[in-house]
């Protein structure tokens, strides 16, 4: 019998104690973006990996101001988050050559946000025949390679790509 690991997940399934505060601004506050996942800073928003993944390299694009829905953030600020969002496409493409991605808002925990309160994208790239039959049978997803590899590389992907960092072109 093969086994299919997925060691994150188990926290979540578990109910894993939820962190106090807003991850989206105490995570790029702190000093550690590996931990935290955060795989890019950019003016106005940053880049970093789902913890719980729908599929490999599941992308949030978030911008740093804490406001619920992007109709309160201004033009500039939307702006800054579209452009970090085809810059994390870029890098997926470039590291990851999926074949397609699922890029969406969900506003308000009825349309299935988990973090309500703080915007944000997700980017899910996507594989032909990536779906299998164990989301419907068994309601797990596989997700093949450990969170902090593919960051490793995704991270390497923005360094190629964008090799002067896009907060200093701003300055």
């Amino acid at each position: 019998m093969k086994r299919i690991w997925a060691p994150w997940r188990i926290d979540y399934i578990l109910g894993e104690e939820k962190e106090s505060g807003c991850i989206f601004c105490t995570k790029p506050a702190a000093d550690s973006d590996d931990e935290n996942l955060i795989i890019h800073r950019a003016v106005g928003a940053f880049t970093m990996m789902n913890k719980y993944p729908y599929n490999n390299g599941h992308l949030l694009v978030v911008p740093y101001r804490h406001v619920p829905d992007i109709c309160e953030l201004g033009p500039e600020e939307n702006s800054l988050l579209v452009q970090e969002v085809c810059r994390s496409l870029n890098v997926l493409r470039l590291v990851m050559r999926p074949d397609g991605f699922n890029i969406g808002i969900n506003l308000g925990k009825t349309a299935g946000a988990g973090i309500e309160d703080h915007v944000h994208y997700h980017i899910v790239p996507r594989w032909d025949g990536d779906t299998n039959i164990m989301p419907v049978l068994a309601d797990i997803k596989v997700i093949p390679e450990h969170l902090s590899i593919t960051s490793l590389k995704l991270r390497d992907g923005f360094h190629k790509l964008y090799p002067q960092s896009v907060l200093e072109e701003e300055k």
